[in-house]
């Protein structure tokens, strides 16, 4: 989370020599011969996250309903396996002995217990916790300082996931801290994915592959078409740093949260399945509507987005304020391709040209339609050269285009 959720934070701005130190390390960090590669997150990770729709709200029950929900409602069986606490799991202060503890009127069976309950459902657990002093809430303390010890705590909770946020930090910068995490996860005898919410600050996909799994590359997400679009605009700056094993992060989905329309919902999947994000629900997944599960169990947009080889779809194509084609690469010599009307006035034509989506002039492919009609359907004929589609306004188009060997087709 960030300055959205609204609690104050101890946001320092940094000096010129701090700025200075952050360019060195960066430098280093960048250079350097290592980079984390644990065997997690060889596609981006794909959860649910309590805190866009429950925040503070959250308890032990919330957490086991959620748990039978994604299994009863086809969402773990879809993909979506780690379950996440956000901020507020724990008690104020940490023990006598300096150690994190759970509250224990929220959560009374301990986190252990709730680990062993996902784990028995096939799911997985994630924790939370700020690299500074306290979590974002002030509900909770951080783990500036403690690195070593909540990292092994979290292990033998037998927690397979850590958020790792960026509020009330001290004066030394993010390529200190989250590094320092990173290493104690590493040493703490449990692989445990390491998600960076450092919010691009000193941007970090310069070098968070060195440390985490994934990273936040935007401030916080929240419900609206305008917050979406911005942070997918942020992320899309750095796709060139993802790869399997590490992720641009813009944040988690809002889908059915209620602020956006299903259209809406669709364009916000759609982009964040292109440009291999994570895919960490934010509704309550206990009373989900058929409308919000259409979206969020769509095979094949999924699929898009946990393509083994890993490449980041991104905008290749702006034709004014509002037309916009996005493509990326996918395995077997398809290519995904994404026309987006973000204007709200009317539906317009939109047209991906084969050399702004690395398609060779002289061939054709077959266009699959992975949204028509909440199906999936081929579209009639071949297309060589480019393709065009009518997109309504806050809505798009997404396709997978696949080379049809020894046919020349037509052009759209």
């Amino acid at each position: 989370m960030s300055s959205s959720s609204g609690f104050q934070r101890r946001r320092r701005s940094p000096s010129p020599a701090a700025l200075l130190g952050v360019v060195l390390a960066v430098a280093v960090a960048v250079g350097a011969s290592t980079a984390r590669d644990d065997g997690l997150g060889r596609t981006p990770q794909m959860g649910w996250s309590s805190w866009n729709h429950f925040g503070c709200g959250i308890n032990e029950m919330v957490i086991r309903s959620t748990v039978d929900a994604l299994v009863s409602t086809g969402l773990a069986n879809a993909g979506y396996t780690y379950v996440n606490l956000d901020d507020c799991w724990a008690d104020n202060q940490r023990t006598e002995q300096g150690l994190m503890s759970v509250n224990p009127k929220t959560f009374p069976s301990g986190i252990k217990a709730l680990a062993d309950y996902a784990h028995s459902k096939g799911l997985k657990l994630g924790l939370y916790s700020s690299a500074g002093t306290r979590t974002c809430s002030d509900k909770m303390p951080g783990s500036l300082g403690h690195e070593d010890i909540d990292a092994k705590t979290f292990a033998s909770w037998d927690a397979d996931y850590l958020k790792y946020d960026n509020c009330y930090r001290d004066d030394s910068n993010e390529t200190v801290r989250f590094p320092k995490m990173s290493l104690a996860l590493s040493n703490a005898g449990r692989p445990i994915f390491y998600s960076i919410c450092e919010w691009g600050f000193m941007n970090v996909a310069t070098w968070g592959g060195q440390y985490g799994n994934s990273w936040r590359t935007t401030g916080d997400i929240n419900d609206t078409w305008a917050s979406m679009l911005s942070n997918i605009d942020t992320n899309d700056a750095y796709a060139g740093y993802a790869k399997p094993g590490g992720w641009n992060d813009p944040d988690m989905l809002e889908v059915g949260n209620g602020g956006m329309s299903y259209r809406e919902y669709v364009v916000h999947f759609s982009l964040w399945a292109i440009a291999k994000a994570p895919l960490i629900i934010g509704c309550d997944v206990s009373s989900i509507s058929k409308e919000t599960l259409s979206i969020l169990t769509n095979s094949e947009v999924i699929a898009i987005n946990q393509d083994p080889i890993g490449i980041q779809g991104k905008k290749v194509r702006k034709y004014d304020d509002e037309i916009e084609v996005w493509a990326g690469p996918l395995s077997q010599q398809r290519t995904a391709v994404l026309l987006l009307n973000r204007g709200a006035a009317g539906s317009r034509q939109v047209t991906a040209a084969w050399p702004d989506i690395v398609i060779g002039a002289g061939v054709a492919v077959e266009a699959r339609d992975v949204w028509e009609d909440r199906e999936h359907e081929t579209l009639p004929g071949k297309f060589t050269g480019s393709l065009t589609a009518e997109v309504a306004p806050h809505s798009c188009k997404l396709f997978v285009l696949t080379p049809v060997a020894g046919q020349a087709g037509g052009a759209s």
